[in-house]
């Protein structure tokens, strides 16, 4: 069996994708890279097909969550990595998370993460927070890193899919469905990759109508976690208080353009945490508290309209 299996779905990325894999190969474990060309028509595949170092599929343009799952079909590691294709790894995160892994019997190593900035070429390290309830920070109670910095043993995770029907958000289903599966965790101290920011398009930005949709995913993915912990007897006030503050600006948001669907969104927080207090302005909580969402969000519209400055002279 391979050390580690590294899985890439890729699109179109010709510009990013050879850095990521050969960032992959750090020496000090027996690596694995699938790549997954999810229908590229910039020369992706004819690239790939002249790595003789990394296992290559290609299917038709069926999304991320699809390739990964043919990915982790294809995968032989006894560990896995996800990674995007316009990131890349730290040098010594492979055989150091796996050493950790082996030496503690965990079924996640757990690690902080950089972001670069291309624009300005600046780092912003996000080092790896301690919590005692993995399940409540992966629900948001502290920063909870970014999948692409663990490492999963396969075995742990083969039943858990990328999920279609949350396509937009399915990684952070993913985390969520592995934390409340109960893992072994160990902590990697150092920062095990780099998430690039470029001008790009990336899965994580959407605008108009794809923005509300992956606000409405955001929402759907934690009713889905209640959902679970629930069914396990494990939905703690604790863990309500982190959901109901996570889900709140997303929900605001929401409100924008989809004031119903919001709507139902801050029922549910009230629901699901008596006690939530909304982190907004004193006058701005009475009259959430008062007049209900739905007609204050309407009035903050409509005070936002009215404050406008009139259009300045034509010609």
């Amino acid at each position: 069996m391979t050390d580690l299996s590294i899985i890439i779905p890729t699109y179109n990325r010709l510009w990013a994708l050879p850095k990521a894999v050969d960032s992959c190969f750090s020496g000090g474990c027996e690596v694995e890279v699938v790549v997954i060309d999810d229908g590229s028509t910039d020369g992706t595949w004819e690239w790939l097909e002249k790595r003789k170092d990394v296992v290559s599929i290609r299917q038709d343009n069926w999304g991320k969550d699809w390739a990964v799952v043919a990915g982790m079909a294809a995968a032989r590691g006894e560990y896995i990595r996800f990674l995007d294709d316009d990131d890349w790894l730290e040098p010594r995160a492979n055989a150091e998370q796996l050493s950790l892994a082996r030496e503690t019997g965990a079924d996640i190593v757990v690690a902080g993460y950089q972001d670069y900035y291309e624009a300005d070429d600046r780092q912003e390290p996000h080092p790896w927070v301690d919590c005692e309830d993995f399940v409540a920070q992966q629900l948001g109670e502290v920063s909870f890193s970014h999948y692409s910095a663990f490492l999963f043993r396969r075995a742990f995770i083969q039943d858990i899919p990328h999920r279609q029907e949350f396509a937009l958000r399915d990684d952070r289903l993913f985390v969520l469905e592995a934390a409340i599966k109960g893992p072994r965790l160990a902590v990697y101290r150092r920062p095990a990759f780099v998430h690039r920011h470029h001008r790009g398009a990336r899965l994580q930005r959407h605008g108009g109508f794809r923005r509300s949709l992956a606000e409405w995913t955001t929402i759907e993915v934690y009713r889905k976690a209640t959902s679970l912990l629930e069914k396990r007897g494990a939905l703690t006030p604790r863990r309500r208080r982190a959901i109901a503050a996570q889900v709140w600006p997303v929900v605001r948001n929401l409100a924008k353009t989809q004031l119903d669907e919001a709507a139902r969104g801050a029922d549910w927080i009230t629901t699901l945490d008596p006690g939530f207090v909304p982190p907004v302005r004193s006058l701005l909580r009475q009259a959430y508290r008062l007049l209900g969402f739905r007609t204050t969000e309407r009035l903050i519209r409509a005070w936002a309209f009215f404050r406008r400055p009139p259009p300045g002279p034509v010609g």
